[in-house]
């Protein structure tokens, strides 16, 4: 050990031979600061020190000199929670304190069913909890996700007459929430006569760990609306989740604001949030100015910022970015390579994407997985490289699942090529019979091809199987609502304007030289329906009614489901030439960005 010991630093610490030397000695060593060295120890090494001469002094059997060694040596940072358990083994009569300090020290190191099993050692001599023990209780059922025992210790809380603790209120709320027992965190909630703000940070917690982005963004205008608690940044941090999920970039924007507000210094992982938010909602340079204003970034800021460049066809940009991380020092992993050979695939890159994959195994000894291999399959098929796809998939030294086949089937379907696409089909069913999706892939192929007995075949095959596709959606904002709209709708009280707006637009398509891919309509029907059934696919009345409620020159977000059709990507270069408008569409797997009749995924999706 470099430095000097603590117990170097006092002359009072060596221990003479006269007995009434050591009297005196053990009277001004208690009177005059074992406690104080006990705080000043920065290692075991010198913990161990000052507790062999508390032991040769016989000051151990103090139970406040024991609680206080259990608590140092337990809770300190370089602690051992197993020299702690052993000193709490030599205490006699432990009592609440003693028990409190283990029981937190094992959550803190994640020996969550050990806490447990000292809380029912605790009720079974007969020592009382206290309002300090269940929050640390609670915390290791919520980490055990152990919802059957955080049920009965809230039984035990109301028993002890704790139920109206403020702390261990938050910690119940949070333990419902991690178990995903939205209901019972709600009632706690509900229950609490003076919440703090760490109440409001456990429940839009607790709703953002089961999905339910709406009510965060409620909850967290309860709160302010409140107006006593200023919100912290666990909270914020949850509401730009619930902004991405929603894909709100004008209600995240006013979240960066309060940031800004009240926050000094945004840490690392707020600014990796704030960056995942503004690519996932469309606003890619925003996400990129705040990605390359940050002073520190870690690994998983740079897998946020390759992703969201991925997913706005920005490939090489995307390469850059990880040629910068590998230039800082950081290491890449698995996630990041996901990240890198998606954009590779979302923009064509064949031979990067090849490379990286190469480079992956040899270079940074990451074994592939089958997310990996289902980035190669996407990447060649999207190339048009379908046997080299198919070739890679059986050669995988793991099973490809659902994804790896459905990608090269999709492939498949882009590229007109039936043979792989039936071998595709036919291994996605054994492994997954009840995606619909997957059979009308297969269905609108044989359309294609104008094999309509095989149509009926698989139509047949999905009605016997129950089984019943999501109809496609588009979304989109105006006026602070968000409108739905789905193909033919005729469901909005505008309706008659929507449609009229729509004719409007065909003249002037057909003026710029738009004509409809009637390819798209994969129904053995006249010309005329076809044309019919295109003209009313559910991003065209989207746009339509965009065009009515917005102000003339401003941007148009739509959002949809599935992916979109041919006929509804040229249609909507068209619109954006023809109204001057930038008109940004979301689709399962991209974002398309319209601006003067080009597309930036430069038909290429």
């Amino acid at each position: 050990m470099s430095g000097t010991s603590v117990l170097s630093q006092t002359h009072l610490l060596s221990l003479p031979s006269n007995p009434s030397q050591s009297s005196e000695l053990n009277a001004r060593f208690n009177e005059l600061g074992w406690l104080s060295l006990l705080k000043r120890c920065k290692s075991m090494e010198e913990f161990k020190q000052v507790h062999a001469q508390i032991l040769k002094l016989g000051l151990f059997w103090d139970s406040f000199c024991g609680s206080n060694l259990v608590a140092t040596c337990a809770l300190s940072k370089w602690g051992s929670m197993e020299y702690a358990c052993s000193i709490f083994r030599q205490i006699e009569e432990p009592g609440s304190f003693e028990y409190n300090t283990i029981i937190r020290g094992n959550v803190n190191n994640m020996n969550l069913e050990e806490a447990l099993l000292l809380y029912l050692e605790m009720l079974e001599r007969g020592i009382e909890p206290d309002k300090f023990t269940y929050p640390f209780v609670l915390k290791a059922c919520s980490l055990l996700g152990a919802l059957k025992e955080g049920m009965q210790i809230h039984g035990h809380v109301f028993k002890a007459g704790l139920e109206g603790d403020i702390f261990v209120q938050n910690s119940l709320i949070s333990m419902y929430g991690k178990c995903g027992e939205i209901k019972h965190a709600c009632a706690v909630f509900e229950q609490m006569d003076g919440k703090s703000v760490a109440s409001w940070s456990y429940i839009i917690g607790a709703h953002a760990s089961v999905e339910m982005w709406q009510e965060c963004l409620m909850l967290l205008g309860d709160m302010s609306s409140e107006g006593r608690h200023r919100a912290e940044e666990s909270i914020l941090v949850s509401a730009l989740s619930a902004c991405t999920r929603l894909g709100s970039p004008n209600l995240g924007r006013c979240i960066h604001g309060i940031l800004l507000r009240n926050i000094s210094e945004l840490n690392v992982v707020v600014r990796t949030s704030l960056i995942d938010m503004y690519v996932k909602c469309g606003c890619l340079e925003k996400g990129l100015c705040v990605f390359q204003n940050m002073a520190e970034k870690n690994r998983y800021s740079y897998t946020v910022m390759i992703s969201g460049l991925a997913i706005h066809g920005r490939g090489r940009e995307a390469l850059r970015v990880f040629s910068d991380m590998l230039v800082e020092g950081l290491a890449p992993d698995d996630v990041v390579y996901v990240g890198v050979l998606s954009a590779c695939s979302h923009a064509g890159l064949v031979n990067e994407g090849l490379q990286c994959f190469n480079c992956m195994q040899l270079e940074h000894k990451i074994k592939p997985t089958v997310q990996h291999y289902g980035c190669m399959v996407d990447l060649m098929g999207r190339a048009g490289m379908l046997r080299e796809a198919y070739n890679l998939i059986k050669s995988m030294p793991i099973k490809p699942n659902d994804v790896v086949w459905r990608s090269l089937l999709s492939a498949c379907k882009a590229h007109l090529n039936l043979e792989i696409g039936e071998i595709a089909a036919e291994n996605l069913f054994k492994l997954n019979q009840n995606n619909p999706g997957d059979y009308l892939v297969l269905a609108n192929m044989y359309a294609r091809a104008q094999k309509w007995a095989d149509v009926a075949r698989i139509r047949t095959e999905m009605a016997e199987k129950h089984l019943v596709q999501t109809p496609g959606f588009s979304l989109v904002e105006a006026n602070r609502k968000v409108y739905k709209f789905v193909s033919q709708d005729k469901s909005q009280p505008q309706c008659d304007t929507i449609y009229d707006m729509i004719h409007q637009m065909e003249w002037q398509l057909k003026f710029e030289g738009y004509t409809p891919d009637m390819s798209q309509v994969l129904l053995d029907v006249d010309e005329e329906e076809k044309r019919q059934r295109l003209k009313y696919h559910s991003q065209k009345l989207a746009i339509a009614f965009a065009l009515i409620q917005t102000s003339e020159g401003s941007p148009i977000r739509i959002s949809r489901n599935l992916r979109m059709c041919n006929d509804c990507h040229t249609y909507t270069k068209f619109i954006s030439m023809i109204s001057e408008r930038e008109i940004t569409v979301r689709d399962r797997n991209h974002f398309h960005h319209f601006k003067d009749g080009a597309c930036s995924c430069k038909d290429y999706w």
